[in-house]
């Protein structure tokens, strides 16, 4: 063992207790030290932060750690200074004495470490104080946070890569979630494109048993999973801060030791409950899943979702907080049709630009994909990161392979129906064509007449519902976020529709579900996506404006716009709640967004009669003034007349030659009078 490799052996052993490195750890620490640029791709609990802090030991100067977790940060300097290295951080969450006790470690270059979380780079004097710390690395944890595309993106790490220049440093980038489109971004960012070593260590946990339930009282489910597991430590994580104190509530009421943990909740409150959480074996914690835990805490034995995460990469992040130590974990994840319809709102209320929202809706169908799954569900999940596995025998479905079935049938007739209705809408109206339901959408478009009306009614609405979730999840069907979550076929829906492909169901999620109390949407599951859509252009336009949301319009006008699909400025003013003036400000916007193009342009005359209900007979005027030009014989000198004239004629609307002459006077009168009299009168 040479010089160098006997100094590392010797700080892992004397520094961080331990006798020998993890698989994997030791060629990315050395390339660390040799100071290479490295992007490390490591499962959680794989022993990511030490391919950082002991090469921070063996090299000159102060190493830089990005970081996103207070918490986290908080807990390793605590961790290092224990074990006697010279660490400090520089967070929101410091007291003015700790922040002087880190300037002063700094100045006197006492440090080996500083940790400072991304938003500190915005600083105006980060960048001379780190100059004169003789920084010799940076270290980013969490480095997919750089991927504007990714479920945890933090704009400030943006900032990073310029730091890397100024200060001509190598960087080491460390995460444990990153398909491959994230990868390439990371690269991009923090490295300008030039390509770091890299050192992908996997994603698989192997000790942690990976488990999916379709929503049946998920409060119960989640109370009958955590008294299973009772006197053990365990994460709950759910999609709403009033959720977390509700079921909070619920496992304490059930005997629980049990806390909520949130971004809404005071500092101070956070802190206790991080400590406890730290201290307490059996403490369990109801967090919010957009709110980044950043515990290590190695010895988490359970994770439940009683909410869907956002993304497979959300979901892979959140889990993987369990079974650190290698020891034996459990997770479940709980999904309805009302997660997925919150996740889609979520993304098409969105102001994201559409290329976003579509990956958004990709990543989601992924997620769906996993839940749904036929076989092994590690690995489906490990396919997502690129990887092949065989069944690993530690899942519900390696426990308990599910029933399926030749689906071949019902998907044909769905796609079917999904190209019969030129893949304009949503599951909701294809599932009424398909079990020939004649509502009123159904009428208006003449779906009736289709071959495909009523030809799935072997199925009821739930259990097509499961069908198209299934073939979401398979990617045959996408939503189009440009008409609103319509339905579109993927190309590997065309072999199954062609006949040359077949495809298998899981039938257990087709099965009748237990009854209970469903609350009333607002509107059809058909128009809900459409109605998103135009709370998110009020919800911008009010924030431009500085106004609440319903001085825009209230709710019961966007939900009659999406009700009704206004086509025209026309129509639109037809809309209760949108008086003349709200159409010539907002007509255009709100048209675009249920048209999904831009508002054909309109003579200033013309929109003017769109709210009271003139702008039809406008319209026909116009057509008979254009036919009428050179008269009834197309041979006579031109005439014309102006556009206030015919504006003029549809607000007095005369009804004889007399009072038409008195508008446009007596030649005019004698070419148009009698068609736009007998039009008027018709209107």
């Amino acid at each position: 063992m040479d010089t160098a490799q006997g100094r590392l052996q010797g700080l892992l052993s004397s520094v961080f207790g331990f006798d020998d490195f993890r698989p994997g750890q030791a060629e990315i620490v050395e390339a660390v030290v040799a100071g290479r640029d490295v992007l490390a791709i490591m499962p959680t609990g794989g022993g990511k932060s030490l391919c950082f802090q002991l090469p921070a030991l063996v090299r000159d100067g102060l190493t830089v750690v990005i970081s996103p977790l207070i918490a986290l940060m908080r807990d390793q300097v605590q961790g290092l200074q224990a074990a006697g290295v010279a660490a400090g951080a520089l967070t929101s969450g410091n007291t003015e004495e700790e922040n002087d006790a880190v300037f002063n470690a700094l100045s006197q270059g006492e440090l080996k470490l500083l940790y400072m979380a991304p938003e500190r780079l915005a600083s105006g004097g980060t960048l001379p104080m780190l100059r004169r710390a003789n920084v010799s690395l940076i270290a980013v944890d969490e480095a997919h946070c750089v991927s504007q595309w990714g479920h945890d993106f933090r704009p400030d790490y943006l900032r990073i890569g310029d730091l890397k220049r100024a200060l001509g440093v190598p960087l080491a980038a460390f995460t444990a979630t990153a398909d491959e489109e994230t990868q390439a971004e990371i690269v991009t960012r923090l490295f300008d494109g030039s390509q770091p070593e890299s050192f992908l260590r996997g994603f698989d946990r192997p000790n942690i048993h990976l488990a999916f339930a379709v929503k049946d009282s998920p409060r119960r489910q989640i109370l009958d999973f955590a008294s299973a597991r009772k006197g053990q430590s365990g994460i709950v994580y759910c999609g709403t801060r009033a959720k977390t104190e509700s079921l909070a509530k619920a496992l304490s009421d059930a005997g629980h030791l049990a806390l909520a943990y949130h971004g809404g909740m005071e500092p101070d409150r956070r802190r206790e409950v991080e400590r406890r959480f730290q201290q307490e074996d059996e403490l369990i914690v109801v967090a919010t899943i957009a709110f980044g835990m950043g515990i290590d805490k190695p010895d988490i034995r359970w994770v439940a979702h009683a909410d869907l995460p956002k993304s497979v990469e959300g979901y892979y992040q959140e889990i993987g907080r369990a079974g650190r130590d290698g020891a034996p974990a459990e997770t479940l994840t709980l999904f309805g049709p009302d997660d997925i319809r919150f996740r889609r709102t979520q993304i098409d209320e969105s102001l994201a630009p559409p290329e976003r929202r579509a990956a958004d809706h990709a990543r989601l169908n992924a997620l769906l994909g996993l839940a749904e799954a036929q076989v092994c569900r590690r690995q489906t999940l490990l396919k997502f990161f690129g990887e092949e596995a065989a069944p690993c025998g530690n899942c519900d479905l390696c426990d308990s392979p599910p029933e399926i079935f030749d689906g071949t049938t019902a998907v044909r007739k769905a796609l079917s129906a999904v190209l019969r209705c030129d893949q304009g809408f949503g599951a909701g109206h294809l599932i009424d064509v398909l079990t020939g339901n004649l509502t009123d959408k159904v009428r208006q478009w003449n779906h009736d007449q289709l071959s495909v009306f009523g030809i799935g009614k072997e199925y009821d609405k739930r259990q097509w519902n499961a069908i198209f979730r299934q073939m979401m999840g398979a990617d045959l069907l996408r939503p189009d976020p440009e008409r609103h979550g319509a339905l579109y076929m993927t190309e590997p829906a065309m072999p199954i529709l062609k006949g040359d492909a077949t495809i298998t169901l899981r039938k257990d999620t087709l099965a009748k579900a237990r009854k209970g109390p469903v609350a009333k949407a607002l509107v059809s599951e058909e128009d809900a996506p459409l109605l998103s859509a135009l709370k998110a252009k009020r919800r911008a336009l009010a924030e431009e404006a500085r106004v609440p949301a319903y001085v825009v319009f209230a709710d019961r006008t966007l939900i009659e716009m999406a009700e009704k699909r206004p086509q025209t400025l026309d129509e639109m003013g037809r809309i209760g709640g949108v008086g003349a003036k709200k159409l010539e400000r907002y007509g255009d916007l709100f048209l675009s967004v249920i048209l999904g193009a831009p508002v054909p342009e309109m003579h200033p005359a013309r929109r003017k009669l769109a709210s009271s209900g003139g702008g039809d007979l406008f319209d026909r005027l116009q057509v008979i003034h254009h036919d009428l030009v050179r008269g009834d014989c197309g041979t006579l000198k031109p005439m014309s007349l102006t556009a206030a004239q015919i504006t003029r004629i549809v607000k007095m609307r005369p009804g004889d030659m007399a009072s038409f002459a008195r508008i446009v006077g007596d030649k005019s009168a004698e070419r148009f009078g009698p068609a736009m009299i007998e039009a008027i009168q018709a209107a």
